[in-house]
């Protein structure tokens, strides 16, 4: 026993997984695919992404920023991932060791900025169909600004009714056409539709293929991707089809946990 431990790399950021594929990583969005909407991880999950990290290096890539992958999977995320890409990969994580950040503000400047949330303020307060209005319609994170039509402050039920209202009504897919037209070219901005109730704004190149390139000095043979936002318009669609990735639509956490068994776990 004593020799051992003696062997192994105790400094290692991350729990040694001695049988561990290390040329197959699996990236996994998270609202939709490891957990619902903005919903907590499922002791399910936890114990099946275990015995996958068993096979395969795994790791997160989401929208939101690393807190709220900590609220959704465990502050204990970073020990039982490989890596943890926030923020599309404007905070990226290995282990413990932080990889990079990235600013939305200082890449666009405050005039710009300003303007562009003046912008989106004033839309949404012609917004008077829209069913309830809450709190906090736009949040500023480090790398890019989510801007909810309803409010991020929303109940689950009103969420749910939100995401059916949406998919007749286009709320969200109008306002980002707005957006791009007036915005687009001219600020270098990309805008993605991601969860039931919001859209991204960031700058082009800064989508889910962002974080990518913390992984090429790593050599990977394959490198899967699952989310369900896969579809054009949506903030998966970039990676998904990238001619890095092996992309794998999903439904929902089932549905991913069926099909990594089917890959790796058969």
């Amino acid at each position: 026993l004593f020799c051992f431990y003696n062997f192994l790399d105790l400094s290692t950021p991350f729990p040694l997984i001695m049988s561990q594929n290390k040329k197959i990583i699996a990236l996994f969005d998270v609202d939709g695919t490891l957990t619902i909407a903005r919903g907590e991880v499922t002791k399910e999950m936890n114990t099946f992404l275990a015995e996958l990290r068993e096979k395969i290096v795994i790791g997160t890539v989401g929208g939101s920023d690393f807190p709220k992958q900590q609220e959704q999977l465990g502050n204990d995320v970073q020990q039982r991932f490989d890596y943890c890409f926030a923020e599309n990969g404007l905070t990226a994580l290995h282990g413990e060791e932080t990889l990079g950040s990235q600013s939305f503000r200082e890449y666009l400047g405050e005039a710009k900025l300003n303007e562009l949330i003046n912008f989106i303020l004033g839309y949404l307060s012609k917004l008077t169909d829209v069913p309830v209005k809450r709190g906090t319609f736009i949040e500023y994170r480090n790398g890019m600004l989510n801007v909810s039509p309803i409010g991020r402050a929303c109940s689950r039920p009103e969420r749910n009714d939100f995401e059916i209202w949406d998919k007749e009504s286009k709320c969200r897919a109008t306002m980002v056409g707005v957006l791009e037209k007036e915005f687009g070219e001219r600020f270098g901005l990309k805008f993605s539709i991601g969860g039931q109730i919001s859209f991204d704004v960031f700058p082009i190149g800064w989508d889910k293929t962002y974080c990518l390139q913390f992984l090429q000095e790593q050599n990977y043979d394959e490198i899967h991707f699952f989310g369900d936002k896969t579809y054009e318009g949506g903030n998966d669609y970039e990676i998904f089809h990238s001619d890095k990735t092996i992309g794998h639509a999903v439904t929902c956490p089932e549905d991913t946990i069926k099909i990594c068994r089917e890959l790796w776990l058969s």
